[in-house]
């Protein structure tokens, strides 16, 4: 597989792309004023700790707490062990149901933060320090060496984990990553004493500041993505900026010299993502409509609830029978959605609604068939087979906002719900105004001042509605256009003396 990476630096936004054999398979967004947040290390104190909820919230400096569950709390000095009086020796839970904890309001607590701030709830932490390198992943407190599941050879496995075991000092535990598969000795010892070097740099900053702060930041997006998924098969990197550029070069020539020769700069005029097409792709991510090439489509909406997914045939004509079709487009589909999950960065509970199937061994078709496909996918998911209701309901892990979210912002309009008030609608609370209006008062002259498409709406299409409206409730309305008004409002102007009087008559009414 052919794998490129594209990094395009703006004003506004910092903006990463990545195909396979030229195919958009995951894009990231970062803006410039709102810095990423997973990964980054905080010496916080503890607010509240909730045993109801199996929680605490923990200030690390950020405008929103920090939700730390107790099922995150990793180090033993904040467990408390509960022990049957017959067995002294044996915990008496094994889950996460009912956790008890050494925790206390005003207390000092390092956290790192793994999931990033969403809507009203503040970023999601862990005790569990981690701290990425390029080869190696090292956990102080840990007492372990873990092998990515990525490396397959059993003899490469061996070797890491000799290697590890030499390296590892006590109390500290060692992951080796997937990109560690085939590099010599000395890469990964380098690698293992700049993770330690990062550690020690983070407990002198910790002694000397008080809580809460920032202890350790982990790289910015570009630099993450090129530590996390610069492998083999990466064939070239293209930055258009020569800042990022120039850092990016250094990065790799610490830690990886023999890849520093991938980077390219990009000096053409035409914007980077325009002339390599991923513009118009990212585009097309922000509409719900996701056309296949049967000409089936898909209908991606995403609620703050969960993510639904519904498969139609749409311009698909088959020549087979309805099973054997319906078998073909839900196959495709299957294919498309676990790719637009990742573009998207879509989580939490997503539900699937295909094309029902009579036969059992096609929906086990197109479960495995999803499956598959989702193995590409570096985030966690969980899957169950489809339901007697031709629903697959599965679960995706969430670290970044989804693409939606990073690149859009809430209509004023509609408030976020995708919809605005039909014209009729908005004709009737007029009405309603007015009949309110007429009941207190005699003024005759009022100015109704729309958005230009109600104006002309009203003008025009609805000109009976118009007269009908004044001949009711005995007043004249002059109509105004204001692009200023949303086309959910409306305003009405007192004529003799100019005064905005809607909100006026509604504080009447609620006295």
């Amino acid at each position: 597989m052919k794998k490129e990476i594209y990094i395009n630096e703006s004003m506004g936004e910092s903006r990463i792309a990545i195909l396979e054999d030229d195919r958009l398979v995951e894009v990231y967004v970062e803006k410039q004023d709102q810095q990423r947040m997973v990964g980054n290390i905080y010496k916080g104190i503890v607010e509240n700790v909730l045993p109801g909820m199996q929680a605490a919230f923990v200030n690390i400096g950020y405008e929103i707490n920090a939700f730390l569950p107790f099922s995150e709390i990793h180090t033993s000095e904040y467990i408390i062990d509960e022990y049957d009086d017959d067995q002294p020796k044996s915990k008496k839970h094994n889950s996460h149901d009912n956790i008890a904890v050494d925790l206390h309001t005003g207390q000092d607590i390092y956290v790192q933060v793994i999931k990033e701030p969403f809507a009203s709830k503040g970023p999601r932490v862990t005790t569990e320090i981690a701290i990425p390198g390029r080869l190696l992943v090292l956990v102080p407190g840990g007492n372990y060496i873990g092998i990515s599941k990525k490396v397959w050879d059993k003899y490469e496995r061996r070797r890491l984990r000799n290697m590890a075991s030499k390296l590892k000092d006590k109390g500290f535990g060692l992951i080796v990553r997937t990109v560690a598969e085939g590099k010599s000795d000395e890469n990964i010892s380098k690698d293992y004493e700049m993770l330690l070097e990062h550690w020690i740099k983070l407990e002198k900053k910790a002694e000397k500041v008080a809580s809460p702060t920032l202890v350790y930041e982990d790289l910015e997006t570009a630099a993450s993505v090129i530590r996390d998924l610069l492998t083999s098969d990466v064939s070239k990197i293209i930055i258009d900026s020569k800042k990022t550029f120039r850092k990016l070069e250094t990065y790799l020539e610490d830690v990886s010299p023999n890849l520093a020769n991938r980077l390219e700069f990009y000096k053409l005029k035409a914007p980077l993502f325009e002339s390599m097409g991923i513009e118009a792709e990212i585009d097309k991510l922000m509409r719900a409509k996701v056309w296949l090439k049967s000409g089936a489509y898909l209908i991606i909406e995403k609620t703050e609830a969960m993510v639904v997914v519904d498969v139609n045939s749409g311009r698909f004509v088959g020549k087979k029978i309805h099973e054997e079709n319906s078998l073909k487009i839900n196959l495709e589909a299957a294919r498309e959605v676990a790719r637009q999950l990742r573009l998207r960065d879509l989580s939490g509970l997503i539900v699937i609604d295909f094309i029902d199937l009579r036969e059992e061994e096609n929906k086990r078709k197109v479960y495995y068939e999803i499956r598959k496909e989702l193995k590409k996918d570096r985030a966690k998911v969980a899957v169950s087979p489809i339901s007697d209701f031709g629903l697959l309901e599965m679960t995706r892990q969430r670290i970044r906002l989804s693409l939606l979210d990073s690149m859009t912002d809430e209509c004023p309009t509609c408030h976020g719900s995708g919809h605005i008030i039909a014209k009729d609608t908005l004709v009737t609370r007029i009405d309603h105004w007015l009949r309110r209006y007429k009941s207190k008062h005699n003024n005759l002259r009022l100015k109704l001042v729309m958005h230009p498409d109600n104006a002309d709406f009203l003008k025009t299409q609805k000109k009976k509605v118009l007269r009908g409206l004044m001949w009711q409730n005995f007043v004249h309305i002059k109509i105004e256009a204001d692009q200023k008004v949303s086309r959910n409002d409306f305003r009405f102007i007192r004529s003799k003396d100019d005064v905005d009087i809607t909100e006026e008559l509604d504080v009447e009414t609620h006295n």
